[in-house]
């Protein structure tokens, strides 16, 4: 079945509408050699050379050591979680759609959902999204629906680049969004919301790494009316508090951290998890348990009067799929590892971040630490910080990020450090960063 059907009737249809007397004549604008250029393909190789030739080309991926921060983060994965999640009976070019889905799609998605809900302390989670900023997104929408309100607050510790997100969903509805600024410990002022605010937005840990009053904003939030919307590093949750806990009403974020590799960027799958009382309004699907005719335990998509597939017209949002496979990854990993096996990881990460970061104040850098931070925070550098990543990327070395000017903490990196990071990382990097920008020499 072809995936554009137009019949020559729907085409001379479309011409006349648009004045074109045929399809050369549509197309006349588009220079000559763009139209039909010529490719310059390498003679085919056999099977044996084409491996070499793959082996060749994978040889030129350099594994430096990483200080990245920003949210997404190198953990350890045990071999189960890819070995299983890459069986033929899981993998596919796009999510399980149709109710006819399998029962073991449908389980893996229950199982995923109920460890999402245990992580996050809120009852109902759909079956993943396409990453975490569409999903921040997606929430303010929910919020927006819910309360009758057309106004969001976003707190400034919230990733920039979800913010950005955030701001093309709602501008194109024309729904304000505000940012509400960071104090000098970092972290976000707890202020009076005004009653016209369907939502506030916050992250734990914010963006600079360190840890929000979540439970001062929820009540902010409450106290008009609004929602409170946690965005939460859900491998943070191995330590933290769930934002259920705190008075969240919806809970979404990035997945990546549980279970998918960094994938020189993706995929990542984003997750969302809500109250009892917004389940009318979560996007994306739901699995629910049931038993058979025969009484015995099945699965089965539910909530589908939301789906475009069965009512287009009325849908809750632009999310009608999900991130199947990368979600199963992190379902496996969470099963793999266990509550405890999180918790050690997640200790052994914040474990790590702290000791480099006193590792750098002994060598002299200056280290935020206004408030309590998780696995990353901020260091100020005596000399410009794009030029000193640069030079550092140039010795094997990736710093970190730079802190964007927004944040108006000067020449600063966003550096962080996970279970994997090891002795060595630590001081090479230490020792590399007092190579390219010494304390006490100004640039």
């Amino acid at each position: 079945m072809k995936y554009t059907p137009q019949t020559v009737e729907d085409v001379a249809s479309a011409l006349r509408a648009i004045g074109a007397s045929s399809v050369n004549e549509l197309f006349s604008q588009i220079p000559e050699e763009l139209l039909d250029p010529e490719i310059e393909l390498a003679e085919g190789l056999d099977e044996v050379a084409l491996l070499d030739r793959v082996r060749e080309l994978a040889s030129r991926n350099a594994s430096p050591s990483t200080l990245l921060g920003g949210g997404l983060k190198k953990h350890f994965i045990p071999s189960v979680a890819k070995h299983l999640a890459f069986q033929s009976e899981f993998v596919t070019a796009y999510t399980p759609y149709q109710p006819e889905v399998s029962q073991g799609i449908l389980q893996a998605t229950f199982e995923y959902q109920t460890m999402m809900s245990e992580l996050t302390g809120l009852p109902v989670s759909n079956a993943s999204m396409y990453d975490g900023a569409s999903a921040v997104a997606e929430a303010a929408l929910l919020a927006v629906r819910q309360t009758g309100r057309e106004r969001v607050i976003v707190t400034r510790g919230v990733h920039p680049e979800t913010r950005e997100v955030l701001s093309t969903y709602l501008g194109a509805l024309d729904i304000e969004l505000s940012t509400l600024d960071l104090d000098e410990r970092l972290t976000s002022r707890v202020e009076a919301v005004a009653d016209d605010v369907a939502a506030v937005i916050a992250q734990q840990p914010n963006f600079l790494g360190y840890l929000e009053q979540m439970d001062g904003l929820a009540s902010r939030a409450h106290a008009s009316g609004a929602l409170f919307i946690a965005v939460a590093d859900p491998f943070s949750l191995a330590l933290l508090k769930p934002p259920g806990e705190y008075g969240a009403d919806v809970a979404v974020g990035d997945g990546q951290t549980i279970g998918n590799p960094l994938n020189f960027g993706g995929p990542h799958f984003g997750y969302m998890v809500v109250s009892d009382s917004l389940i009318r309004q979560l996007p994306g699907r739901i699995v629910g348990q049931t038993t058979d005719a025969d009484g015995r335990r099945a699965f089965v998509l539910t909530l589908q009067a939301r789906e475009q597939h069965i009512r287009r017209a009325r849908a809750k949002s632009n999310i009608c799929s999900n991130h199947q496979l990368t979600a199963l990854l992190a379902t496996i990993n969470l099963a793999a590892l266990g509550p405890q096996g999180l918790k050690q990881a997640a200790t052994a990460a914040v474990a790590a971040a702290h000791t480099l970061a006193d590792e750098l104040e002994a060598a002299g850098y200056r280290v935020r630490r206004d408030a309590r931070f998780f696995d990353e925070f901020v260091v100020e550098l005596p000399a410009p910080a794009r030029s000193t990543v640069e030079r550092l990327a140039a010795s094997g070395v990736q710093a970190g990020l730079t802190v964007p000017a927004e944040y108006r903490l000067g020449e600063a990196l966003l550096v962080g450090a996970t279970e994997l990071t090891t002795d060595g990382e630590r001081r090479e990097f230490v020792s590399a960063l007092g190579r390219v920008a010494p304390v006490g020499v100004a640039r």
